[in-house]
Formats: structure tokens, sequence, C-alpha cells
């Protein structure tokens, strides 16, 4: 066994060890209700918010995703995240006190319901609930697919990897709900950030001077690679509107990040868990795009042209490599933390979209409805959802940022539905347009998806203007005109 792996092996086990103590520990906060399975019965602190939000939000999608993304692609790929965390500092600060406050005093446990509340519909809560099932597992299959590479890369199967993830989703989730998921996630959250940090100053401090590069060698190498210049924009409009317009409203589409609004105990609480996730977001994106940059440099400099053009083709692996060059401590170090990240990711997503399933699916059609059937209807959903994820995750369709974009496209028409509700209560007009606009948005990218693949679907163009933009033209135009219908 290779040193790399047995270290590897042994730090996931104090991972797994830890986390499920931790885990079990959170039990004490008291499991009663659906509300305190799913949102914690609205009693986190501002610290336990916000590493949950950030960790459910920082996903397999940076550290492997993001750093290929970077080492292909250049610093246009620092521009797309930053739109998305730009955006999701104005719908934290501007939305989220509103659908805060409005969680706590009508109830709210799952972003769905939010939906059927607002528009006073059941059947718009139903089918949102069918649609977060089917959205989000592309995104859960990256987080799978993320722990998969990570496995392969340490000289263990893919399919292990797969296996282990879905052991590790099922186990913390199973044991107290949220309360496992968001304490595990600071616990994850912690790691996550210590490992990046550390990549980076070996990166800069050992790696890249071997290969005899300093700063401005670093910048040279960048200005003239085979990909042409990254230190400019190398992405075109249609690539940049594409992937970037379904990220701007992931903060208000995707249910695992909606419900978290709902969980900070106070104002103070929510404002600190501002606070606290737009700093990790800063830093975790401005390390994460130096290790893609800096690596490619060294890449051009200290490898051959064929390994070079392979990590171009094969960004998922870019990470993975690289860490076949560190220390096998430091390796295996950031390998759990990546897997960590993961994990936390795809517990979250579960949890949310279960909760939707429990909610608008069983609960809320029934006068008294059963809490031993509650359970068996979540956690039958839960296994469900995480094996549909582990399929996609083994068929490896494509990379694990088109994978992770591709959701949040399916779920953009849900963007001009949530603000309209929250502007206005709206009639029952309005609740059947809505349930229109998002079927017909949904629908749009879904076919795509299936027909021309994952990726293509966020780029194909009509007139000029890519898909994903299309179908939030079209769905606000739908919603804003039934407005107009409710004002008359």
């Amino acid at each position: 066994m290779q040193p790399v792996q047995e270290i590897f092996l042994i730090l996931l086990t104090v991972y797994i060890i830890l986390g499920t103590v931790i885990a079990m520990v959170s039990r004490r906060f008291g499991v009663k209700t659906t509300a305190d399975y799913f949102v914690a019965g609205y009693r986190l602190g501002g610290f336990l918010a916000s590493m949950t939000y950030a960790a459910t939000t920082y996903s397999a999608f940076m550290m492997i995703g993001l750093v290929g993304l970077a080492f292909a692609t250049g610093i246009a790929s620092l521009g797309f995240e930053l739109a998305y965390l730009m955006a999701t500092m104005g719908i934290l600060a501007l939305i989220g006190p509103v659908i805060w406050r409005m969680a706590r005093k009508r109830g709210w446990v799952s972003p769905s319901e939010m939906l059927s509340d607002l528009y006073g519909s059941n059947i718009l809560g139903i089918v949102v609930a069918v649609l977060y099932l089917v959205a989000l597992i592309p995104y859960t299959a990256a987080q799978l697919k993320g722990i998969g590479e990570i496995f392969r890369a340490v000289s263990t199967s893919y399919s292990i990897g797969i296996a282990t993830a879905v052991g590790l989703v099922l186990l913390w989730v199973f044991i107290a709900g949220i309360w496992s998921v968001a304490s595990t996630d600071a616990y994850q959250g912690i790691w996550m950030i210590s490992a990046s940090i550390a990549v980076v100053v070996w990166l800069l401090m050992v790696l890249v001077p071997n290969a005899g590069l300093n700063a401005s060698g670093i910048v040279n190498v960048l200005g003239n690679t085979s990909s042409g210049n990254l230190l400019s924009n190398t992405w075109s409009p249609l690539v940049f509107i594409g992937y970037t317009v379904p990220w701007l409203f992931f903060a208000l589409t995707n249910p695992q990040v909606v419900q978290r609004l709902y969980m900070p105990r106070d104002t103070r609480a929510y404002k600190r868990m501002l606070q606290y996730f737009i700093s990790y977001g800063i830093l975790y994106t401005a390390i994460v795009i130096v290790i893609g940059l800096a690596f490619r440099a060294y890449a051009v400099t200290a490898l051959d042209k064929g390994t070079e053009l392979y990590l171009i083709g094969h960004r998922d692996s870019v990470t993975p490599y690289m860490l076949t060059l560190a220390n096998p401590v430091l390796a295996a170090f950031v390998f759990v933390s990546i897997l960590a990240a993961a994990v936390s990711t795809a517990n979250s997503i579960v949890l949310s979209v279960v909760s939707s399933i429990t909610r608008d699916l069983y609960e809320r059609r029934r006068s008294t409805p059963s809490p031993s059937v509650a359970k068996a209807v979540a956690m039958t959903s839960i296994v469900a959802m995480t094996i549909a994820a582990a399929g996609i995750a083994l068929a490896k369709p494509t990379f694990i940022v088109e994978l992770s974009v591709l959701s949040s496209a399916l779920l953009l028409p849900l963007a001009p539905v949530i603000l309209m509700g929250l502007a206005r209560r709206p009639s029952r007009a309005g609740a059947i347009s809505a349930l229109a606009a998002t079927l017909l948005g949904f629908s749009m990218i879904l076919v795509a998806a299936f027909i021309i693949g994952a990726r293509k679907a966020l780029i194909v163009a009509w007139l000029g203007i890519p898909l994903p933009l299309w179908c939030l033209i079209l769905t606000t135009a739908m919603v804003l005109a039934s407005s107009v219908r409710w004002s008359r």
C-alpha cells in the first residue's frame, strides 16, 4: 500500500469517527418534530449557521471543480465565482431577512412549503418538491463524483469512493437530521479552509519555486499558454452568461441554502451568519483560484506537454494529480478535506429535498400526520435520492462544474416566482402563472440537457442568447404578466 493511501485511510477513519461522535452528541438538542429534524427548531447560533451555510455552499465544486476550471480557462473563472458571491451577498442582505422573518412567523420547514404558503397553492408546493428531487440529483452526483476522484487518486477504486460517500451521507443524516449536518458542517468547514490554506502555502513556497518560478515568472508563463493568456478573459460572452446566470440566483433557488435562512435563532445570529459566510467565501474563493492558476504555471514549466493537455481535457483530475506531487501527509489531509466538503453538501441537499417531499407530499395533506409515517417517507426519499445520485456519479456524464450549474439552471425559473411571492400575496391566477412558468423553465433546460448534454445545454443559444438567460427572461415575463392582471 502506498504511503499516501495508508495516511489517507487513517485520516479518513479519524474523520468518520469524529464526525459520527459530533453527530451523536448533537442529538442532545432534541429531534422531536420535523421542524427539529430539518431546520433545527430555528435555534442555530451565528457561528453554526454560518458554517453550515458555508460548508453546504462550498463543496467538491471548489477544490476539484473550480481549481480545474481555473487551471484550464484562467482568470475568467474568478469572475464567474465572484459574480456568484456578490449576488449571494445581495440576496442574503436584502431578501434573506424577509425570508427569515416570514419562516419563523409562518412555521416554514421546507422551501416548497414556503412557495405553497406564499401563493396559497398546495399543488405548487407539491410540484416544486418533485422538481427539487429531479433537479438536485446532478448536484448531489457532482459531490459523489468528487469523492470518487479522490479515491481513484489514492490508488483505490472510484466505485469504492462512491459507496463510501453514500454510506457517510446516510449515516449522518439518519442520526439526527439537520443537527447532525449543522454540527458536522462546522467541523468540516474548518477542515476545508485549513486544508486549502496548507495547499496554497505548499504550492507557492515549495512546488512552484522548485520549477524555478517566482511571482513574476508565474505571471509571464500564464500570459502565454496553449490556452491563450490566462490572465485575460478566455471565456466567450455566451459561455460566461450561460454559466453565470444560474449561479447568480443560487442562494434564492437552491433549497439547501434557502432552508438555512430559516435556521438562525435571532437577528443577531442571522447577521453573524452573513458576516462570517462572506468572509469565508472571499478567502476560500481567492485561495482556490490561486491554486488553479499557480499549478497551471507549474504544469507549463515542469510537466510534459502531454500531461498538461490531459489535465486541461480532464480538469476534475487536476487537484488529485497535483496532490500526488505533495508530501503524503499533506495530500491525505487535503483529500479528506475535499471529501468532507462533498459529504457536507450532499447531506444538506438530501435533507432539504426530503423535507419538501415529507412536508408537501405527506404532512400538509393530512389533518393529523403520523410522525412514524413522516419519518418513513423521509428515510425512503433519502435512500432513493442518494442511490439515484450515485448512479449518475458512476456514469460520469460530465465535469463537476457543469453538473453543479445544471442543477441551478433547472431551478432558475424559481427566482422570479419566489421574488414575486415575497413581494406580494398572489391570487389563484398568480399561482397558476407561477406553476406554468416553473414547469416551462424547468422543461426547457431538462429537455436540452437530455438531447445535447449538460454542458451544451448551458451555452446553446438562440438569437445570440444562451438558453439559461432565455429561461429567466420567459419565466420572469410570465410572472410579471400575471402580476399586472392581479393589480387590475
